[in-house]
């Protein structure tokens, strides 16, 4: 069954390497569900410019000397700097630009630019590249603010791309133009909060690692520079409100039709509010992230997972076996949890459903294999044993290996006398009848005492007692089940038009038994001295002159009364043996 893993490993693999769309929505909706979603930091509000207020002010876009306005009353109520996460492409018609553009000296300002395909691109941001200079995500161009606006503000890239699923889930923190890189919105509102000049980026060959803005722990990011963003439920106010004090505003409208909402795990958002929880997430020390290593880590817990899931199900029975597999797999699952908590998203959900594939898939194949053996065993074992010995049998067919074993049994054949005679006489539907009805009569009394019927030879038969299960006083059964034999032909005979009488042969001692044959053919029995030896005493009957003749190491350890008659010689026996016989089993 296990030159069965290898196949079974590469199906189960392929959607692991090569990210199908159904796999990879549900690696991303997974780090969505576990990912932890911090509380929000003092730094950020968020400031909704709501359809009331666009009303109220005479449409939009409104004014911009009332967009100064509305920047100078923020300033004044303590805000320490304003995002404009809106873009003002061309000049206000009614001339407020100037007024707008002055209002942008106090706090720190930064507007937003959005990519479009136009092929114009703003000045680059200053960046130190420690590594390899490798490309993140380019941009094809954006939309600028007037000159005007800019004289006074820094502007930052306030789209947001979506993943496989159109969801916003990772976000590039800085993106490539020809000359260089251009800020994300949120990025480049802490780059102005903390003053610094430049970013450094640190890369190896894989991509970039992390990207450092001064007064700010290094960023961690996957290979094209995209953050994962924490959904943080930042504090939000209104133009009524203003409630800013010590925070940066994120400005943005919530009027319908306006700025286009985006789909995100935290539900439908405005640019505004993408942007603050971008920034929030960048200052979260332990913000998740996924590593460059993720899909060596993800094969490895693949390829353990499933190879112990398929060896503990085909090794240990079914029940232990799937206490065993159920145990793996959850420890998969927290050891998955545990990770994403840790800020690594590595994904184990495909090594969980391909731990559930393939231990359903060993599972079947074990009970299959199993089903066959008890089927095989019941076949093989239920006229010869009692029920309830072929059931301990099939729950326990480790006692039938083949090949057998060495055990200390006793051994009993049987033999109808004059059968040559007896089928001279009468007609072959007769002679079978009356053999049958011996024959029956026989396993009856062995199986009555915890014997087994081994196998029929014409009219002779082999049973063992000791074997295939272990069985107390085996030598006293043996002897008592001769006894119930002979009894048991007397009153069958009662019934006969001709009487038939039958001769028996017992010897105890160390033979192999088990299963005897291929794999897929085999049958239980037993060879050795004793059982020989067993065969000769009941060939000795006719010759001694009784029906039933015991060897010595069946009588010594018997515990019925034994009458002890001269030693004889038997065919491939240099000396002579010890034998007994009973009476009275009429």
């Amino acid at each position: 069954m296990n030159k069965l893993l290898l196949p079974l490993l590469i199906i189960l693999s392929t959607p692991l390497f090569f990210q199908s769309t159904p796999t990879e929505i549900l690696k991303l909706k997974i780090f969505d569900a576990f990912v932890i979603t911090p509380e929000p930091s003092e730094n950020f509000v968020i400031l909704n410019i709501t359809e009331e207020d666009i009303k109220r002010e005479g449409g939009w876009p409104l004014p911009r000397q009332r967009l100064a306005e509305i920047q100078i009353d923020l300033i004044n109520k303590g805000a320490i700097g304003v995002g404009w996460v809106v873009s003002f492409p061309q000049a206000d018609r009614l001339g407020g630009d100037d007024a707008f553009s002055t209002s942008l000296k106090y706090g720190t300002s930064v507007l937003a630019m959005f990519e479009d395909e136009s092929g114009n691109f703003p000045k680059t941001t200053g960046t130190i590249i420690k590594g390899s200079d490798i490309a993140g995500i380019p941009t094809t161009g954006v939309v600028q603010n007037i000159p005007v606006l800019r004289k006074h503000a820094t502007q930052g890239i306030a789209s947001a791309p979506t993943e496989i699923d159109n969801l916003v889930r990772r976000i590039p923190l800085l993106l490539k133009t020809p000359d260089g890189f251009v800020s994300a919105f949120g990025t480049q509102v802490l780059k102005s909060l903390t003053g610094s000049r430049s970013y450094i980026i640190t890369t190896n060959q894989v991509g970039i690692q992390e990207i450092a803005v001064r007064g700010i722990p290094p960023i961690k990011t996957d290979s094209l520079g995209r953050k994962w963003v924490s959904w943080i439920k930042t504090p939000e106010t209104t133009l009524k409100e203003m409630e800013v004090t010590g925070r940066f505003v994120f400005i943005g409208t919530t009027a319908a039709g306006i700025m286009p909402q985006v789909a995100t795990p935290a539900g439908l958002l405005e640019p505004h509010k993408i942007q603050a929880a971008l920034a929030e997430s960048i200052l979260i020390t332990d913000s998740p992230y996924i590593p460059d290593w993720s899909l060596a880590a993800e094969t490895g817990i693949f390829l353990l997972s499933v190879s112990l899931i398929w060896l503990v199900l085909t090794t240990f029975g079914i029940t232990l076996g799937i206490t065993l597999g159920a145990t793996l797999m959850l420890a998969t699952t927290f050891a998955g949890y545990y990770l994403i908590q840790q800020g690594l998203l590595i994904d184990v959900t495909w090594s969980l459903i391909s731990q559930f594939i393939a231990g359903s898939t060993a599972f079947y194949l074990r009970f299959r294999e199993q089903y066959k053996l008890r089927q095989q065993i019941k076949k093989q074992f239920e006229h010869y044993l009692d029920p309830r010995q072929v059931k301990q049998l099939q729950d326990n067919p480790d006692l039938l290996k083949l090949g057998g074993e060495k055990r200390y049994c006793t051994f009993l054949f049987t033999d109808l006398r004059g059968f040559t005679a007896l089928s001279e006489k009468l007609s072959p539907e007769e002679v079978t009848e009356i053999m049958n009805k011996t024959l029956t009569v026989q396993v009856n009394a062995v199986q009555k005492l915890g014997g087994m019927t081994d196998k029929f030879i014409g009219d002779a038969g082999m049973f063992i007692f000791g074997a295939p299960l272990d069985l107390e006083d085996h030598e006293t059964k043996a002897v008592q089940a001769a006894i119930d034999i002979q009894a048991g032909i007397v009153e069958l005979n009662k019934t006969l038009s001709t009487p038939v009488q039958v001769g028996v042969g017992t010897q105890s001692g160390f033979a192999v038994v088990g299963n005897m044959g291929s794999e897929t053919r085999f049958d239980y029995s037993a060879i050795g001295d004793p059982v020989n030896t067993a065969a000769r005493l009941e060939s000795a009957t006719k010759e001694v002159g009784v029906d039933i003749l015991i060897g010595h190491n069946t009588a010594k350890n018997c515990k019925l009364v034994l009458k002890s008659l001269k030693p004889i010689k038997v065919k491939g026996k240099e000396k002579e043996l010890k034998i007994y016989t009973c009476n009275n089993f009429y």
